[in-house]
C-alpha cells in the first residue's frame, strides 16, 4: 500500500508536501478518517488522494482563519511595509508603530503650517499704486516671472489654495508690560529674600515666559498691523490702498491640490501595504503548529471527507443489491460535514477574536484591578509592607 512520499502529486497544490511531518500526519489521517467514517464495517468510497485533499484544505483553512485574526489585530502597523516576500512574516511577532496615526494626522498639521507630506510654493505680487484688487492665477509669480499656477507641481491643473499671505510688520512698539513687570508676579507663590528688605523676587516657570512672549509677538502683528487682505474667487483685495509711488511685493505661500497616490517626493512606502489583500502572509508550516492547531485540523479535515463521502454517494440514490435496495445516507453526510466545517470555524474565530491584541491589553488593565482589589483586602501586620491604594 502506497505511502503518502510513495504517491505522485499527493495533494492538488502540494503547499505542504514536502513537510516531514504533514506526510507522517497524512498517512495517520487516512486510517482516522476511514474509522472514523465505518470503513470496518462498510466500505468508504473515499481514496487516499481525497482524504489527502481534504487534509491540505483543512490546513489551508486554519492558516487563512488565523492570518485574518492577525491582520485584523496589527494591520495598523503592518501598512506601508514591503509585500515582495511571503516568507516567514506570519511567524513574526510586529513590533508597534504609530506609523498610521503620523500619516492620518498629517493632513491636519499642514493645514496648520507645521509639515505635512506635500510641499508648498511661494510667489509675489507687484503691488501698484492705488489699485487694491489682484488675480492671484495671472499675477502670482515666481522669482523667475513665471506664473506659480503653470509650476511642474500642479500637473494635472488645478485650483490654488492660499495658505499665507506675508505682509510687513509694525514697528515695534514699546512693551510697557514685558517678562519682568512686577505685574507678572502676582500669581506666584515662591518668595526669596533679596538683599535689600523692600524687594522680594519671584520664580517663573520658563513657560510663561514662552507663552507671554507669543502673546506679544502675535499683539505686534495683529493689533497694532493695519494691514490686511480679502480673497473672492481668484482675486485678493489688498487693504489699505498701496499709497506709495514704487510699493514693494506681495508675497504669498499657495498649495496645489493633494494626491495621495503621488506624493512630491519619492516614498517606497506607498508601494507597501495597503489592506487586507496584500498582508505578507503566508500559509503557517505544519510543523509549526501545535497540538491545539492539529486537532482543529483533524476535526476539520473529517468534515470536509464527510461532506465528500455524502456527495459520492449522493450520485446514486439507491444501490440494488440481491432481493432489495441499498439507501445511501449521501444528504445525511453532507449536511453533517457541513455543520461540523461551520461549527469549527465558529468556535476558532471566536477563540481568535479573543486572543487579538486589544483584547489582551484589556485582559490584562482588568486582571491588574482585580489584583489590586484582593491586595486591599489582605491583612498585614503594622510596620511590615506599605500597600498604596
Amino acid at each position: 500500500m502506497a505511502t503518502f512520499l510513495q504517491t505522485l502529486a499527493p495533494t492538488p497544490f502540494g503547499f505542504f508536501d514536502s513537510d516531514t511531518e504533514f506526510q507522517t500526519e497524512a498517512d495517520a489521517m487516512v486510517v482516522f478518517v476511514k474509522r472514523k467514517l465505518g470503513d470496518d464495517i462498510l466500505s468508504v468510497e473515499l481514496t487516499k488522494k481525497q482524504i489527502w485533499a481534504c487534509f491540505e484544505e483543512a490546513c489551508l483553512e486554519y492558516s487563512m482563519l488565523v492570518n485574518q485574526a492577525q491582520a485584523k489585530s496589527q494591520l495598523s502597523n503592518l501598512l506601508g511595509i514591503p509585500t515582495g516576500s511571503l516568507s516567514g512574516a506570519e511567524q513574526k511577532y510586529p513590533r508597534q508603530n504609530l506609523d498610521f496615526m503620523l500619516r492620518r494626522a498629517e493632513p491636519y498639521s499642514m493645514e496648520a503650517g507645521l509639515g505635512g507630506s506635500y510641499t508648498a510654493l511661494s510667489g509675489s505680487i507687484t503691488l501698484e499704486q492705488g489699485r487694491q484688487d489682484y488675480d492671484i492665477y495671472t499675477e502670482l509669480k515666481n522669482e523667475s516671472g513665471n506664473l506659480i499656477i503653470s509650476a511642474s507641481q500642479n500637473n494635472p491643473r488645478g485650483r490654488m489654495k492660499i495658505m499665507e499671505v506675508f505682509h510687513f510688520n509694525p514697528q515695534a512698539a514699546y512693551r510697557f508690560f514685558d517678562t519682568t513687570s512686577a505685574i507678572n508676579y502676582l500669581n506666584n507663590e515662591f518668595a526669596f529674600e533679596s538683599f535689600t528688605p523692600e524687594t522680594v523676587f519671584y520664580i517663573l516657570p520658563v513657560f510663561e515666559d514662552v507663552l507671554r512672549g507669543g502673546m506679544l509677538n502675535m499683539s505686534q502683528r495683529v493689533r497694532r498691523s493695519n494691514y490686511s487682505y480679502k480673497i473672492v474667487g481668484t482675486k485678493i483685495r489688498i487693504f489699505p490702498q498701496p499709497t506709495q509711488q514704487n510699493p514693494k511685493k506681495l508675497w504669498i505661500r499657495v498649495q496645489f491640490g493633494a494626491d495621495p497616490l503621488n506624493p512630491p517626493f519619492e516614498d517606497k512606502t506607498i508601494q507597501g501595504v495597503n489592506g487586507l489583500s496584500n498582508v505578507p502572509f503566508g500559509n503557517i508550516s505544519f510543523n509549526k503548529l501545535n497540538s491545539i492547531s492539529r486537532q482543529w485540523i483533524r476535526q476539520y479535515c473529517l468534515g470536509l471527507a464527510k461532506e465528500l463521502l455524502g456527495l459520492i454517494r449522493s450520485k446514486f440514490s439507491t444501490v440494488p443489491i440481491p432481493g432489495a435496495d441499498l439507501t445511501l445516507n449521501g444528504g445525511d453526510l453532507i449536511s453533517q460535514g457541513r455543520e461540523d466545517q461551520e461549527k469549527l470555524r465558529t468556535q476558532l474565530n471566536e477563540l481568535l477574536e479573543e486572543l487579538t491584541y486589544t483584547k489582551l491589553l484589556e485582559k490584562e488593565a482588568n486582571a491588574v484591578d482585580n489584583l489590586q482589589k484582593v491586595l486591599r483586602n489582605i491583612p498585614v501586620p503594622n510596620g511590615r509592607a506599605i500597600i498604596v491604594g
